[in-house]
């Protein structure tokens, strides 16, 4: 059974661009579906996204498509127990990773912040894909409870930590320079 739960948008702060995304029920688990539309220093990029999230709201898989520095692009990542394959080549660097994280987009924050505790902190780790390339890595990342809808992020690897919004479905509505939901 299918069904939509709860949408949104939103702009960049950093450069020309937005995101659209939709959360929805999907055979016992959910689906992000989204679309990015941005400019950067390798021109426009149109990205279609599509992740796979089992009921426990960590990663099943991740599709991504469309186009990126005047190429198409099509990535699909893979997720089997602790292991995870890009277009199907083994990504032993991933091992462990609960989460697809893109880079590109705010959206793939909403895993870990569903299982975040209404008190206290989660850690996790999770597969980092970034543009160009597509490049991948593990990232470990942290998400605080902190007051109302405020969660404090820090990722260890590139050693960012800042202040998130979220709404009440674990969307974030605010990215400090990076993003901020439409109201």
């Amino acid at each position: 059974m299918t069904g939509t739960i709860a949408t949104t948008r939103w702009r960049a702060l950093d450069r020309d661009g937005e995101d659209k995304c939709r959360l929805a029920h999907l055979d016992g688990g959910y689906m992000l579906v989204g679309h990015a539309r941005f400019r950067d220093g390798t021109g426009w990029a149109a990205l279609d996204y599509v992740v796979r999230i089992g009921a426990d709201w960590r990663t099943l898989s991740a599709d991504l498509t469309g186009s990126y520095g005047g190429a198409d692009m099509a990535v699909k990542l893979v997720r089997s127990g602790q292991d995870w394959a890009l277009n199907g080549a083994p990504q032993p660097q991933l091992a462990g990773c609960e989460d697809v994280d893109f880079a590109f987009t705010p959206a793939t924050n909403l895993m870990p912040l569903r299982r975040l505790p209404d008190v206290g902190r989660l850690t996790t780790r999770a597969a980092w894909l970034r543009l160009p390339g597509p490049a991948i890595s593990a990232v470990e990342q942290s998400y605080t409870r902190e007051r109302g809808q405020l969660v404090g992020y820090r990722s260890e690897q590139n050693d960012d930590s800042t202040q998130l919004a979220v709404d009440a479905n674990g969307f974030v509505t605010s990215y400090p320079g990076l993003w901020e939901a439409d109201a």
